[in-house]
């Protein structure tokens, strides 16, 4: 602990505050009073230092204190406890177990920090608890989990027990760590004779009556010459059926199937391969696929007044969707299209009404029709024509004026979810043309990004949505082509303008729920082992919420065997949780009487059990060795735990010193309060026993 004056004025004024003390000293004792001259100087010296402090607390000087503290160093112990480090057995994963508690102990004595850490993602208290269950592993989100999570202590050395095998995540060794991490390598780095089905590539959507893809890679080591029937079976009943035959030691064959999809719903497929005599593992020779299966594409026209670079952009964005089928008619180029023809879910209107209103008698019946609609304006654009048949903006404009914007998003807005970082992305992009003039927005409609001039933030929307009975949407502006163009040059991608412009698409087009009962599952998918987790929505006639009223819920597996459950929602908790389902699909109903009347909501869930640690059981050490050299540790075998306690301890690392300071005036000090106190107190009483008052 360190402490240090500074001073908020001249340094030369001390000796003037030790001056006035000594003055008012000398002045007040140097007559000859009834004491003798010992004890006159010694009055005379209280004085001077009252004095002489007092004025230095005039001064204002700050008390600088500095507190230095050594931190411990840290230690982790990190240990992949995925499933494929079973294929060690154990006995060894037991002795390992037991050789980790033992190494944190010998460590602990000797003053470090020690934690330990795995791939739950949770803090490890116990070494005994740890489990090698988990079905996938991510060995660089472990090491930057314990980068995170050691933010700001000594963290030194990380011990990370693997056998290298990764399935998710990026490569363990290509990340970058301020800390030694050695390795300890695990399980057996031979090929093991096997067959497995490694990767299924299949659409997640199908449509009804339309025949689909099915392709799977089939692996085999150590049996070449021999041959596999590889099924596509549904409900046990087999679809189709073809035969790979290996010719080499290690072999990958292709299999694609067709099939067709037959009913609505999600369908529960199988890919299997059969189990030849010595394959290590039988578990992997079968995958299951689940494929929903749609009545047909939402269907979306886009009239267009001519061409225009934004008409390519929204035409990619929209295709990125493949429940969409777009339609685009340029009415420059085919003024008579026939649009009434065919039933269309969603309506775009690029530059329409134009200055004119040319084209009035072709969009205006699909209006009339209610179908949702999203309005892209342009340079042509007609705002006095759009004014009267929209409910979201009113444009007051005058013809061919035009001001340069950038985007902004609005931070309340709520209707959908945004990131952000996609928040504030917008900003980065370039300018849009918008009509240069006044904006008002209409009531039952939200502004998602508002217009920016320069630095100058204004309330006047880019894109602004109506969230009434006829939902709509208007982008007041062109250049959604330069967006695009802008976030490929930043990030290589296209991502969050297109994300912008299909959930947009996606709100106007979506039906109204008005069902007073709604349950549905959080999610569609679930791990095995997950938590099937059910929100629950009940409503009165004016769809306010309501709580207490009893649920009913069944739920039924693909072999229809039923499961009755029942719960309360209330304010505090709207959720119901259900554990322990097998893999497979599921189909529930939820019944529930509301306001007399009963209501229903069904729907279906998928519990998926993902074997991605059976795809490979050859251990990599050759990545454990490249991780450790790269950050400057040490690889070793599972029985070299004195080796690497002596690695640890032989790390000399500088020491890392915390470092506080704390500023204060002098005058807040309150021991000077109480030294003067005494000394005026001391001088006082000395002076009154000698009959000086």
């Amino acid at each position: 602990m360190n402490f240090d004056f500074l001073f908020q004025s001249s340094p030369w004024l001390i000796p003037v505050c030790l001056l006035v003390g000594g003055i008012y000293a000398f002045v007040l004792y140097q007559k000859s009073s009834s004491w003798n001259r010992k004890i006159n100087f010694t009055l005379a010296f209280l004085r001077f230092l009252v004095t002489s402090i007092l004025c230095f607390l005039l001064l204002n000087f700050l008390l600088r204190q500095i507190n230095r503290t050594v931190q411990k160093k840290t230690i982790v112990l990190a240990i992949d406890n995925s499933q494929s480090m079973t294929v060690a057995g154990q006995k060894n994963l037991e002795e390992i177990k037991q050789k980790v508690g033992q190494l944190a102990e010998r460590l602990k004595e000797k003053e470090y920090d020690v934690s330990l850490a795995s791939l739950d993602r949770d803090n490890l208290q116990d070494i005994d608890s740890l489990r090698f269950n988990l079905k996938g592993s991510n060995l660089s989100g472990l090491l930057s989990d314990v980068k995170s999570a050691n933010e700001g202590k000594n963290l030194v050395d990380v011990l990370l027990i693997s056998d290298g095998i990764s399935n998710q995540g990026s490569k363990v060794n290509s990340g970058k760590y301020n800390f030694a991490v050695h390795t300890i390598g695990v399980g057996d780095t031979i090929p093991k004779k096997d067959i497995s089905i490694k990767s299924v590539y299949a659409n997640k959507v199908a449509y009804l009556g339309n025949k689909f893809p099915i392709q799977a890679d089939i692996t085999a080591f150590g049996f070449d010459g021999k041959s596999v029937n590889v099924y596509l079976k549904q409900g046990g009943k087999i679809l189709e059926k073809q035969t790979v035959v290996f010719k080499q030691k290690d072999d990958l064959k292709t299999v694609s199937f067709n099939t067709t999809a037959t009913q609505i719903g999600v369908q529960h497929l199988t890919i299997e391969v059969d189990i030849l005599q010595g394959e290590f593992s039988t578990k992997n020779n079968r995958q299951e696929v689940y494929i929903e299966v749609i009545d047909g594409k939402e269907k979306i026209l886009l009239l267009a007044l001519a061409p225009h670079p934004d008409i390519k952009a929204l035409k990619n964005i929209i295709e990125k969707n493949s429940n969409y089928e777009l339609d685009i008619k340029i009415l420059t180029q085919t003024p008579s299209p026939d649009v009434l023809s065919k039933s269309y879910n969603l309506l775009i209107l690029h530059q329409l009404p134009d200055y004119f209103n040319s084209y009035s008698s072709i969009y205006k019946p699909l209006l009339d029709r209610n179908i949702p609609c999203m309005y892209v304006l342009g340079n042509q654009s007609g705002t006095n024509y759009l004014n009267q048949i929209n409910q979201v903006l009113q444009i007051n404009s005058n013809a061919g004026q035009s001001d340069k914007v950038t985007g902004s998003f609005n931070t309340n807005f709520k209707l959908m979810n945004f990131t952000p970082e996609q928040m504030d992305f917008v900003k980065k992009l370039p300018q849009f043309s918008v009509p240069f003039g006044e904006f008002k927005v209409l009531p039952n409609s939200e502004v998602l990004i508002y217009q920016k001039v320069g630095a100058a933030q204004t309330n006047k929307p880019l894109l602004a949505i109506g969230t009434g009975a006829n939902k709509s949407a208007i982008l007041a502006g062109e250049g959604l082509w330069t967006w695009r163009l802008e976030e490929f040059q930043l990030t290589e991608k296209q991502e969050v303008v297109d994300d912008i412009i299909l959930k947009t698409l996606q709100f106007i087009s979506a039906k109204d729920d008005k069902r007073k009962l709604r349950v549905y599952p959080i999610n569609n998918e679930f791990m095995l082992g997950d938590k099937v987790i059910f929100e629950t929505e009940i409503y009165n006639a004016i769809f306010e919420k309501l709580f207490d009223v009893p649920v009913k819920l069944e739920i039924r597996d693909e072999k229809n065997l039923l499961k009755n459950y029942s719960y309360t929602p209330t304010s505090d908790n709207s959720r119901f949780e259900i554990s322990g389902l097998p893999q497979g699909l599921y189909r529930y109903k939820a019944t529930s009487k509301v306001l007399g009347k009963e209501e229903q909501s069904t729907g279906e869930f998928v519990i998926k059990d993902v074997q991605l640690e059976l795809q490979n059981l050859t251990a990599d050490f050759d990545i454990l060795r490249s991780l450790s050299q790269n950050t400057g540790g040490g690889f070793f075998g599972a029985n070299d735990f004195d080796k690497i306690y002596e690695k640890i301890i032989n790390h000399q690392v500088p020491d890392k010193i915390d470092a506080t300071e704390d500023l204060k005036e002098i005058v807040n000090l309150k021991w000077l309060f109480f030294l003067v106190l005494f000394l005026l107190t001391g001088e006082w009483v000395l002076r009154k026993y000698l009959g000086g008052y």
